[in-house]
């Protein structure tokens, strides 16, 4: 009978240790916020000592014709707050939509290093 000892034992010659701990951190609270809302943005640096990951929505919650102030509201906070270990993700508009290339070019060049995951929206069918 094997020893739970055993478990971490490599499991053929050669072969690589298993990992004795997840390597990734467990996102338990996601907070959406929407970016274009001054009076939102205004909460994030109290925020990101409470959640595991600040999600900016860029997609369905926000009004066509706030989505470029979305954008540019994301960026400016990813640019302005210290995020710590607390993660920032990006949740971009539809693939088919007219803004889903300007999210993904003007967040990842501009913020890109800063940026944990860029979310992809719904999907019809």
């Amino acid at each position: 009978m094997k020893s739970p000892a055993d478990f971490y034992k490599p499991l053929a010659i050669g072969a690589p240790l298993p990992l004795r701990e997840l390597p990734v951190k467990a996102e338990r609270m996601i907070h959406f916020f929407p970016p274009h809302n001054a009076k939102m943005v205004a909460k994030i640096p109290d925020m990101v000592k409470q959640v595991d990951v600040l999600l900016g929505n860029l997609e369905d919650a926000i009004p066509a014709d706030a989505k470029e102030a979305a954008r540019k509201g994301f960026i400016a906070v990813a640019q302005a707050v210290d995020f710590g270990d607390t993660g920032l993700w990006a949740r971009v508009n539809c693939l088919n939509s007219p803004w889903v290339l300007d999210d993904i070019t003007e967040v990842v060049a501009t913020i890109g290093n800063k940026l944990d995951v860029m979310m992809l929206p719904k999907v019809e069918g």
